[in-house]
């Protein structure tokens, strides 16, 4: 197998993995019958968006890996925010 074969299942893999996030957020706002963002979207988002930043950079592509590298940051701050909610939530719980 040739490195860019490699370079090009990498790129289909980011992909796949960025694509299903939307699956799964379809999946969960139709069991709760109401539009949500559940915590694995923002993870398949992140590991999606690092996976195609890489495949990008590989391929000196700058529109894709500053358009991926925007996207981690704000996944990344996404999922920091729902962390600290819970941990203020928790620690609420616990004084009460």
């Amino acid at each position: 197998m040739s490195e860019e074969q490699i370079w090009l299942i990498i790129g289909f893999i980011g992909q796949t993995i960025f694509a299903s996030r939307f699956l799964i957020q379809w999946v969960v706002s139709e069991k709760k019958r109401e539009s949500v963002i559940p915590l694995p979207f923002w993870y398949f988002s992140l590991l999606g968006g690092i996976t195609l930043f890489i495949y990008a950079f590989s391929k000196k592509d700058l529109v894709i890996m500053v358009g991926q590298g925007t996207g981690i940051l704000i996944y990344t701050r996404n999922l920091y925010l729902i962390y600290r909610k819970r941990k203020l939530d928790f620690k609420q719980q616990s004084d009460n």
